[in-house]
């Protein structure tokens, strides 16, 4: 590719998630992260198109791909077809499969795929455009076996984490890895000075309030630890906050609710250290790279790539599930220099860095295929 080619704007499709939308306040990492990468590519030049669920919408996005929905027959709704929101998931990625593999296609230079779901990597041989599908999760069962079947060399992946791309290599092979970054300046520097009531220093947890992120685990080691606890997010498994997290309110511990973005970082830019419970072996762990953008040192069970964005300057890291562990780790990480939390996400967090890396694969992709990128009209 010649360097005038490789400085064109490129028209990108984003994949996101059929079921939540690409929008504020986030259902998770996942619907944020595709939202600030629209954003950041869009801010490079490049003409940005997002597919995700209803509700989906930024103000940058040239465009929004409908998510195909359909009404299933009485003689198909039976009870041994699993929850109707599979169906509804599965029909969605075939539909724009299908579509991408058709006259939409020629709509794009490179195809960004962020979901979940297996049927966008099944079907890539299909699709006429490069695509490139990152890993956010370990391989799972669907994904794994959509990932194993030859793929033309028009496609390819990108992983999350180094602890991520190990998962994927006996499957994938080696695979480039692009760590997940965020917008610095969204996430500015707090001052960690205490809680609205004045009661003092406090503790933050934020995430989706589900099983396998565990925050049930870090209302106990803040209370064991004497830490005021302020928790936000969205209540994703009803059944879990109701028996889990319910009963732990009150008494120094406190739910802020789903909150907006700006909101979501003065609660982090204002606590003294944030924890972080995973259940399952994180893949990248990205309030862990919000919370040291804000400053805020970062107390976490060492688990999956969290280990590859904290280090001794600016969080402490405890075995997996040790709560009296965590619970003597909160002090010892509020004490740590906020100003170190935040060069270290500098240094290795930044949204910029990501954005380059991708670009540098669409590139690639687009030299293997013998395209050129069209100007964007």
């Amino acid at each position: 590719m010649t360097v005038a080619a490789a400085a064109r704007p490129l028209r990108i499709a984003l994949l996101g998630s059929s079921r939540f939308p690409i929008a504020q306040p986030f259902a998770g990492g996942l619907e944020a992260h595709v939202w600030h990468l629209a954003h950041a590519l869009t801010e490079r030049g490049h003409r940005v198109t997002l597919f995700g669920a209803e509700g989906t919408s930024t103000d940058v996005a040239h465009d929004v791909i409908d998510v195909h929905t359909f009404q299933m027959s009485p003689h198909a709704r039976t009870e041994h077809m699993g929850p109707s929101w599979v169906v509804h998931e599965h029909h969605a990625y075939l539909s724009v499969m299908l579509e991408l593999a058709g006259p939409l296609a020629q709509s794009f230079d490179v195809i960004h795929n962020h979901s979940l779901h297996y049927l966008p990597i099944a079907m890539s041989s299909m699709v006429p455009v490069p695509m490139l599908t990152t890993l956010h999760t370990p391989p799972l069962a669907w994904l794994e076996s959509a990932a194993a079947v030859p793929l033309n060399p028009n496609t390819g992946y990108a992983a999350v984490s180094e602890y991520t791309a190990q998962q994927w290599l006996p499957v994938a092979g080696p695979i480039p890895v692009v760590p997940n970054g965020i917008p610095l300046d969204r996430w500015p520097f707090g001052q960690g000075t205490g809680d609205r009531a004045g009661a003092g220093e406090y503790a933050v947890w934020t995430g989706r309030l589900v099983p396998e992120k565990g925050v049930d685990l870090a209302i106990d080691a803040a209370r064991r630890a004497g830490y005021h606890l302020r928790i936000a997010g969205p209540a994703a498994d009803d059944d879990y906050f109701r028996t889990a997290v319910e009963p732990r309110l009150g008494d120094g511990v406190t739910y802020e609710g789903h909150l907006m973005q700006k909101e979501l970082a003065d609660l982090v830019g204002g606590a003294a250290v944030a924890l972080v419970t995973p259940q399952w072996d994180e893949p990248y762990g990205l309030v862990v790279a919000e919370a040291l953008a804000c400053g805020t040192p970062v107390a976490a069970f060492r688990r999956g790539g969290i280990p590859e964005i904290l280090d001794d300057t600016c969080g402490r890291m405890v075995p997996a599930d040790d709560i009296d562990a965590l619970a003597g780790a909160i002090g010892d990480a509020a004490r740590l220099p906020r100003a170190h939390a935040r060069a270290r996400a500098e240094r290795i967090c930044s949204d910029a860095t990501m954005v380059d890396s991708y670009l540098d694969l669409y590139r690639e992709l687009l030299t293997t295929s013998g395209r050129t990128a069209a100007v964007p009209a």
